[in-house]
């Protein structure tokens, strides 16, 4: 069931709805990226369902009141994923998904290549290039809430190659368990492929479970690419009292099409021609969308 801020309920999607959403928002990043000729499908296509649930389920959003102070938040921290971020909330209804062509990557435009806040509905944060910001600012956010008697949830979105950058991030998880924000969320998009080719050989980051249970967070681990189980991870969440809690989504880079998933080269890369846009597209469809 879709809520906006003031928990009004607006539309309950079934997981077939959420699937076709999802569909319809990995077109909108595969037109995005080979309309600028530049950009960063893999990751966005890999974080696509989890952004679904989160948009079009789980969070108490209103895309007419995109500022309403009881809104959940989310913060894209791996933020060259931002067509993901985009096209979500163009499909929400944040801003018309025409302008997702129109503006994306272009020079003055609101859409910049990393998610960017100022101008664009729904973008809480400017995050990117990497470094682990976005855990801090989502931990900031959530004891905010606390200080404001205010009962919003912060979604924190993290790659698996950014965690590497160790940090802003380490520095972050022991100050969520410090403070026991219980109202803050990270998923780590686990696709196992970074810039410069697989997390595993560019570095390790090994039991990503046992590291961060080592902070004191609760952590689930997931297949973030199964509605049931994002949903459950997702609802268990928003009820945990206890302190933070943390989701580790594993995932598929460029999940969708064909020749970029698991494919490194499609990391920071829109396809490379007209051939390899069609069939991405022809990979996608948006049968009862």
């Amino acid at each position: 069931m879709v809520k906006l801020a003031d928990n009004s309920q607006v539309y309950e999607y079934s997981v077939e709805d959420l699937k076709r959403v999802a569909t319809r928002i990995r077109r909108h990043i595969i037109e995005m990226v080979y309309s600028a000729k530049s950009g960063h499908p893999g990751g966005s296509l890999s974080i696509t369902d989890v952004l679904t649930v989160l948009y079009f389920r789980e969070m108490r959003i209103d895309p007419q009141n995109p500022d309403d102070p009881r809104r959940d938040r989310l913060i894209m921290s791996k933020g060259h994923a931002s067509p993901a971020l985009y096209a979500t909330l163009a499909v929400r209804g944040f801003f018309p998904p025409e302008e997702l062509l129109t503006g994306f990557r272009k020079l003055n435009s609101k859409l910049e290549g990393h998610v960017h806040r100022g101008g664009v509905p729904g973008v809480e944060a400017s995050t990117g290039s990497l470094g682990g910001q976005g855990l801090g600012i989502g931990i900031g956010m959530g004891l905010a809430a606390r200080l404001n008697n205010l009962d919003y949830h912060v979604y924190v979105i993290l790659g698996d190659g950014e965690i590497q950058e160790g940090g802003n991030v380490w520095e972050s998880l022991m100050a969520g368990f410090k403070y026991r924000v219980s109202n803050v969320t990270a998923i780590l998009d686990r696709n196992g492929v970074q810039l410069d080719g697989f997390t595993k050989d560019v570095m390790p980051v090994n039991d990503i479970k046992a590291m961060v249970e080592g902070f004191g967070w609760k952590v689930l681990e997931i297949d973030g690419h199964n509605y049931d189980q994002i949903i459950s991870a997702i609802e268990f969440c928003k009820s945990y009292r206890d302190g933070p809690t943390f989701i580790i989504a594993n995932t598929v880079k460029g999940k969708g099409v064909s020749y970029m998933e698991n494919n490194p080269k499609y990391h920071g890369s829109p396809p490379a021609n007209e051939e390899e846009y069609r069939k991405a597209l022809s990979e996608l469809t948006l049968e009862g969308a």
